[in-house]
């Protein structure tokens, strides 16, 4: 697909200077180039310009950085200079109301004292069509990469903790040895056509008239066009003949690649699998045209952003090849 890399988080061929992490006076020497700079992160979420959802990007020398874990994450080199993640994490904002933390879209803005109050910690979800094409890989990247450290600090073989090497991008297990890289999940979504129409489906937990492509993890031993068929058939009850690759995007909620994909249908009937999706239907490219429009009574696109509205507006538009 000609247009695979102008999704979201893809396309500014970030450098990621992986051949320093293992270089620890490159490193050195990266950290202490005044043009480095950090990202930081609150519990997944970016610090950005609340007016230009700008990415903020602080010297290393910046003092809140002492608040955030001492172990700096390299991301790459922007312009020649470095830029890392920092997690705040341990940062506990005064009268935090923890209710809308974890929501499908969480639109609260977190301000630390220490940074002017024009800045914030923003859900990546919530400003996904604000982000450059550099911020918006720097933040899924960060994002990514910081939720897998969160979640595998103990070794898989012997269960004792691991401690981070290779400037972030690796775990290793002092005591038995074993290595332990960033996880990528594996995903399928597909565009999945019969004649004029598109199958689409809605998770129960969405905003109410949201409908989005059909999508599911790859399991092991599995082609993506065994598994775009599977998950079709198993949430829809519909068969898929013919399937094609389009386009990546990583997805970073909280760490999955998804393959988008489209396929066509050897039938329509559907079987619904409610456990799966509250609804699936199919949708004619006018409706779909008039949804993308804000025009239709009841439903409502995939949001902008996600690889699903990349895919359906390229369809609208004739511009899958």
């Amino acid at each position: 697909m000609k247009l695979a890399e102008t999704v979201t988080f893809g396309g500014s061929r970030l450098d990621r200077a992986s051949e320093i992490r293992t270089d620890p006076a490159a490193l050195d020497k990266a950290r202490a180039d005044p043009a480095a700079r950090a990202i930081l992160l609150w519990r997944g979420k970016i610090l950005i310009e609340d007016e230009t959802a700008a990415l903020v990007r602080l010297p290393l020398d910046h003092p809140i950085l002492d608040e955030g874990d001492d172990d700096l994450v390299l991301l790459g080199r922007v312009e020649g200079a470095a830029v890392f993640a920092c997690n705040l994490s341990a940062w506990q904002p005064v009268d935090l109301d923890g209710g809308s933390l974890g929501q499908f879209l969480d639109r609260s803005v977190q301000h630390h004292p220490a940074l002017p109050s024009t800045q914030g910690f923003a859900e990546v979800r919530a400003n996904l069509t604000r982000l450059t094409t550099a911020d918006a890989e720097l933040a899924a990247t960060a994002k990514a990469i910081l939720s897998w450290h969160d979640s595998h600090g103990f070794c898989s073989r012997c269960g004792t903790q691991s401690v981070i090497v290779n400037a972030g991008w690796q775990r290793a297990c002092r005591d038995c040895g074993g290595q332990h890289f960033p996880r990528t999940d594996p995903v399928v979504i597909m565009l999945i056509t019969r004649g004029n129409s598109v199958l689409m489906g809605r998770s129960p937990q969405w905003p109410e008239g949201m409908y989005s492509l059909l999508a599911g993890f790859v399991e092991p031993g599995e082609t993506l066009e065994a598994a775009v068929r599977r998950e079709v058939m198993e949430e829809s009850g519909v068969p898929v003949g013919a399937v094609e690759y389009l386009a990546s995007q990583p997805w970073p909620f909280p760490a999955s690649l998804m393959f988008g994909c489209r396929g066509e249908a050897l039938a329509t009937d559907i079987t619904l699998d409610p456990v799966e999706l509250e609804d699936a239907l199919w949708v004619t490219r006018e409706d779909m045209a008039r949804a993308f429009a804000g025009e239709h009574p009841s439903l409502k696109p995939a949001r902008k952003g996600a690889i699903a509205h990349f895919l359906l507006r390229n369809w609208l538009a004739d511009t899958l090849d």
